[in-house]
């Protein structure tokens, strides 16, 4: 199955919900999407406020498609027409294999209003208010000290691809949009890392494992990886809190 073929039995699926739309972010959107690596980031925006019976339904949509190849990627946040204006609010989403609530935050609103994609319905900017500034400079500043910073704390965590590369990834744009006010794709990031002073062979290890085909890193790399990345990325944290704080 294609990422076309998924997305296409999604909204057929998605359809007796009487979605008003369907967007996608990230890097379907933002044209990093690589398929079997990349997640499938959606939005559906839902016409009444979620009762029970639209939760079971939603749940039992997802259920169907668990056995087809890509759909672990696909996550999906529900939205309705009353709560898109609450940046604060938790909305129902489907991640990961399983129902959760998580909000929408300003650095994805913005992605929506830059670069979304329109998969089905209404475009973004005829539904979803548009993220100040401010707003989304206060987010990103806020993500960086009270997630990202405590994090370099937990060394346990550096030794997993996903915390390397998020972490990385993560302050790189972070830096951008504080610096520029605008967004990049982790394509970009990447690039971006060296000349904010990112370990080179962290960047190339990042870079290498995103698009190329490596072998399995030896136990030593990955603990050495580690103690570069978490010995970078606190004090540069720190920095960029410090100047935008």
């Amino acid at each position: 199955m294609t990422t076309a073929s998924l997305l296409d039995g999604f909204l057929r699926a998605l359809l007796p919900l009487r979605p008003r739309a369907v967007w996608a972010h990230g890097s379907l959107a933002g044209g990093d999407y690589q398929e079997g690596r990349s997640d499938l980031d959606l939005i559906a925006v839902l016409p009444d406020p979620l009762t029970l019976g639209t939760v079971r339904r939603i749940v039992a949509l997802h259920r169907r498609q668990r056995g087809e190849p890509l759909a672990a990627k696909l996550h999906c946040g529900y939205l309705t027409p009353a709560t898109l204006g609450d940046v604060d609010r938790a909305h129902l989403a489907w991640a990961h294999g399983r129902v959760t609530r998580r909000p929408v935050t300003p650095v994805t609103r913005r992605e929506l209003h830059a670069f979304g994609r329109v998969l089905y319905g209404e475009a973004p900017a005829g539904l979803l208010p548009p993220v100040p500034e401010r707003e989304l400079a206060d987010f990103v500043v806020r993500d960086q000290r009270d997630f990202w910073r405590p994090a370099v704390d937990k060394a346990r965590l550096w030794r997993q691809d996903i915390w390397v590369d998020l972490g990385l990834l993560t302050f790189a744009r972070a830096t951008v949009t504080l610096r520029e006010g605008r967004l990049m794709s982790k394509r970009e990031a990447l690039g971006e890392l060296g000349a904010l002073g990112a370990p080179a062979k962290v960047v190339e290890d990042i870079t290498l494992r995103r698009y190329g085909n490596p072998a399995p890193a030896p136990t030593d790399w990955l603990a050495r990886r580690a103690e570069l990345t978490r010995a970078y990325l606190g004090p540069a944290i720190d920095a960029l809190v410090t100047e935008y704080g």
